[in-house]
């Protein structure tokens, strides 16, 4: 088995020693991946970082067991998110809700802030009827910026099991957001 060089290794070894810099730079480091990660997921920022701060918890927690080389701390952090959305997702179904909860504009201007967050809130509500896995997949390559192979070994799918899953998903996307394309030219 070869050894994966991991960008993160030196700084979870400090976490494992207890090096309170070194959890401060973790957390500053993976925070806002995990959240935008959630939010993505579970379009509820509430519960985005209730799963955020969970992952971190974990992540504090495991460093002292970490084994450097073997994985990238990152990927083992998302996987890691993504079970708490699935876990969160899962028990949504039991009380499932007809419409997405309304969103605080974060927008600075009124004019252009409406029409982007309108234009948000559209785009979010087409991620939510994803499938799942189209979902995951989507996340995983357009928000959080992870490259197939990765998002594939996080997903545990071949490469093109993946690409199959970010076409069918952008194919829906595409398809439910059609009429946006005509209103912003």
């Amino acid at each position: 088995m070869s050894r994966v060089d991991d960008p993160d290794g030196d700084l979870v070894s400090r976490v494992a020693r207890g090096d309170s810099a070194a959890i401060q730079a973790l957390v500053a480091r993976k925070l806002p991946r995990m959240l935008n990660l959630a939010q993505r997921m579970l379009g509820d920022p509430a519960e985005a970082e209730d799963v955020a701060q969970e992952a971190m918890l974990r992540a504090w927690k495991q460093a002292p067991r970490w084994t450097p080389g073997q994985a990238k701390f990152d990927t083992w952090l998302h996987r890691v998110g993504l079970n708490l959305c699935y876990d969160r997702l899962r028990k949504r179904r039991e009380v499932a809700v007809e419409t997405v909860p309304d969103q605080i504009d974060p927008g600075p201007a009124p004019d252009r802030g409406l029409i982007a967050a309108d234009i948000g809130k559209r785009v979010e509500a087409a991620l939510q009827r994803l499938p799942e896995r189209q979902k995951e997949a989507i996340v995983l390559c357009h928000y959080q910026d992870l490259g197939n192979i990765e998002a594939a070994q996080l997903m545990d799918v071949s490469v093109e099991a993946l690409e199959s899953l970010l076409g069918r998903g952008r194919r829906a996307l595409r398809a439910a957001l059609a009429d946006l394309k005509e209103q912003t030219e």
